[in-house]
């Protein structure tokens, strides 16, 4: 499968790159996007939610009434759950959501999600890209160029570049990324991806391990 290098005006350069069929052609996993994603997602909580028990709550541990002759139900505290102002029963506590997930699982849902692109067209190949400084309105430009501008799109770098990712971190559509970075959810979520040229062999090595 070839796919021409674009300018970043969005013209062809006459060079062509050839993509990996192990890569961009797999037959897909959805329940592999689907575990990956979920894991994603899950790491993104920070797990911080609490509320008091009733060990926890400030107030009296008098005996409210006396056990037996009122008619009512025993009651031991006013900290207890069944009272207003008592403690919570089975509340939240801190914990974590991440899980493991295996490597090759991963690999698997990262492939399907690039071959999804490619069946949709959503993928395109661009000469590598640089900025002198990190402007918005520089990033602005080269989205204009593409006719992407009202789009989510994901740029998958070959190394980082700072110039680059500070050009585009402003603009909520836009995502900047290197090869090392790339992810499922990232992939999926993005409207149209765009590899630079120096990008699409460094990917297939990681995802060929």
């Amino acid at each position: 499968m070839e796919l021409a290098v674009l300018k970043h005006n969005g013209e062809e350069t006459g060079r062509k790159v050839t993509l990996s069929e192990e890569i961009f052609g797999v037959e897909p996993n959805d329940h592999a996007i689907y575990l990956d994603v979920k894991q994603f997602l899950a790491n993104q909580r920070q797990g911080t939610h609490k509320s008091k028990e009733r060990n926890e709550i400030a107030g009296s541990t008098k005996k409210i009434k006396k056990q037996k002759g009122t008619g009512g139900a025993r009651a031991g505290s006013i900290k207890s759950p069944v009272f207003r102002g008592g403690g919570r029963i089975f509340g939240p506590r801190p914990r974590s959501y991440s899980f493991k997930l295996n490597k090759k699982l991963k690999q698997v849902a990262r492939k399907s999600a690039l071959t999804y692109k490619v069946r949709e067209n959503s993928l395109m190949i661009l000469e590598n890209v640089s900025f002198d400084a990190p402007k918005t309105k520089d990033y602005i430009a080269f989205l204009n160029g593409l006719s992407l501008t009202d789009k989510k799109t994901l740029l998958v770098l070959p190394e980082e570049n700072k110039n680059v990712y500070l050009s585009s971190r402003n603009l909520p559509k836009a995502k900047v990324v290197s090869v090392n970075e790339v992810n499922t959810y990232e992939l999926l979520n993005a409207d149209n991806l765009m590899l630079c040229e120096g990008s699409v062999s460094m990917l297939e090595t990681l995802l060929l391990k």
